[in-house]
């Protein structure tokens, strides 16, 4: 098991300016972390992924839909088209940076609706999507590795059921699903035992409390999510992905009006100290 922590409490786009943040990471004893991929290019990425591996990190890469234009739902195909270029072009970036997994929810722009549920033609194009973005991802050797979201950010797949439904449409060794304890915690009737139903898919968690704050000191059952994890053998990534409002863009695409920790500090110190504990206790 690796420990990460999601850079996207302070910003959805790192550069040089925020080592400062990603060397203290590091001293606090993570592995790596996870690098959002909202925009900038090869070279950018490139220049990045050394600085991190200097610091003695991993790392691993995160994206998004940007807009309307990229909707892989979309009924016009010069959109859908335009989320595999966005996918494999962030697949590019994820290699320069030397990441092996591209993850994210990567399945329709943030909060657009259509007023009802996705129909059975929009599944069958965002898996005709997702089956042409995974094939260009392994040409750069990254997993990519779906994230859903609850119903108030998304109405296509807001469930672990219907991710792994997806995961057969797509049906591509390449494409994953990942376990998001803040998105579970809304949407699951039991946020932990999906975690035994998607063994064989689940390739990347993000450990989020409930509030978005600082994890454990909120109501989601981290243990019992632990020692599920262990249970099926989930020797990966746990990402501590966590928002503030020091980017006023990110705090208003996560809907978050107020502040939900003192300091960042204390996200990942106590994050990263909740997370050793539980996992050891939960291997016991």
């Amino acid at each position: 098991m690796k420990i990460g922590f999601n850079l996207l409490l302070w910003t959805g786009h790192v550069d040089e300016t925020h080592l400062p943040q990603i060397a203290a990471l590091k001293d606090a004893g993570y592995d790596g972390v996870e690098v959002p991929m909202f925009g900038g290019d090869t070279a950018h990425y490139r220049r990045l992924g050394r600085q991190i591996g200097d610091l003695g990190l991993e790392v691993t890469a995160i994206t998004m839909i940007p807009d309307a234009a990229h909707n892989p739902l979309s009924e016009t195909a010069l959109h859908r088209q335009a989320a595999v270029d966005h996918l494999a072009a962030s697949s590019e970036w994820a290699q320069a940076l030397g990441a092996a997994m591209l993850c994210g929810p990567i399945l329709q722009p943030l909060g657009l609706f259509s007023g009802a549920g996705p129909t059975d033609v929009e599944l069958g194009r965002l898996a005709e999507v997702h089956r042409r973005a995974a094939e260009a991802a392994a040409d750069h050797g990254i997993l990519l590795v779906m994230e859903y979201l609850s119903r108030f950010e998304s109405y296509v797949i807001t469930s672990m059921a219907e991710s792994l439904a997806h995961v057969r449409r797509v049906d591509h060794p390449n494409f994953a699903v990942m376990h998001d304890t803040f998105h579970a915690n809304i949407e699951e009737k039991d946020p932990v035992g999906v975690i035994a139903q998607a063994a064989a898919a689940l390739r990347h968690v993000h450990i989020a409390e409930n509030d978005r704050g600082i994890p454990g000191r909120g109501h989601i059952a981290f243990p019992a999510h632990f020692r599920a994890l262990r249970a099926i053998g989930y020797d990966g990534w746990l990402t501590i992905e966590a928002f503030s409002r020091m980017s006023p863009e990110l705090a208003a695409a996560t809907r978050l009006w107020r502040d939900v920790c003192p300091a960042p500090e204390e996200v990942y110190r106590q994050g990263i100290a909740m997370i050793r504990a539980g996992w050891q206790a939960a291997g016991g």
